[in-house]
């Protein structure tokens, strides 16, 4: 099952800790896509790794020196877009989720990042269409739980020498405008688009936004 994904120079040993991790994470019906290996130049010790299932999204992180492995996981119906960026070492491939949440890793190979983009194309297509339906089925049951009641007329019996007494008009229906309810960004999104602040400018290096984005992601 491994060397399924090691047709793009994965290093194997990266990918049999992943996929040792990743088989006791499955859930029911969930599939491994694609695992994708950074490539760090001179020392790759200690790789991050980036995992795609029909379901979510894994970034792994190697901590105490190797002996232990931390993850973060955003299933596909959160994340709102991915990126990948190619350089002229390797490529970075991120995510972006639906609260402003930014996860990525750099230094991948390119046609490594490639296929995770593609992947997570096709991902976030299925996904889209599955939230269209929901939310088609969603107005359609609104519409049938709305009830309009239309006020009783009486029947005219013709009175002699009496003028008929006209109907009441019915009573007009108020319809109530929708209140949209903006939400407050979080503590955590704040904190995000700090750290992201720091890394844009120059203040961070790439490995410390990303074991500080990892910090952050994990108390959640």
């Amino acid at each position: 099952m491994i060397e399924n994904f090691l047709k793009d120079e994965q290093d194997p040993k990266a990918v049999e800790k992943i996929y040792l991790r990743l088989v006791d994470l499955l859930t029911t019906g969930e599939e491994i896509l694609y695992i994708a290996v950074q490539k760090k130049p001179l020392v790759n010790l200690l790789p991050d790794c980036i995992a795609l299932t029909n379901k979510r999204v894994l970034f792994f992180t190697p901590a105490n020196l190797g002996l232990s492995i931390k993850f973060v996981d955003f299933v596909w119906k959160d994340i709102i877009d991915v990126y990948t960026k190619e350089e002229i070492i390797g490529a970075i491939f991120s995510v972006k989720t639906t609260n402003g949440a930014e996860m990525g890793v750099d230094y991948l190979p390119k046609v490594q990042a490639r296929k995770l983009y593609q992947y997570a194309q096709d991902r976030k297509e299925s996904e889209r269409e599955a939230r269209r339906l929901r939310d088609l089925e969603e107005k359609r049951a609104e519409s049938g739980a709305v009830q309009f009641e239309t006020p009783a007329v009486a029947a005219y019996q013709p009175v002699a020498q009496q003028a008929p007494v006209a109907a009441p008009a019915p009573a007009p229906i108020v319809h109530d405008e929708p209140v949209v309810v903006t939400p407050k960004p979080d503590e955590l999104t704040e904190k995000l688009k700090k750290l992201r602040s720091l890394f844009d400018n120059g203040l961070i290096s790439q490995e410390e936004y990303n074991a500080k984005k990892l910090e952050l992601l994990s108390d959640l």
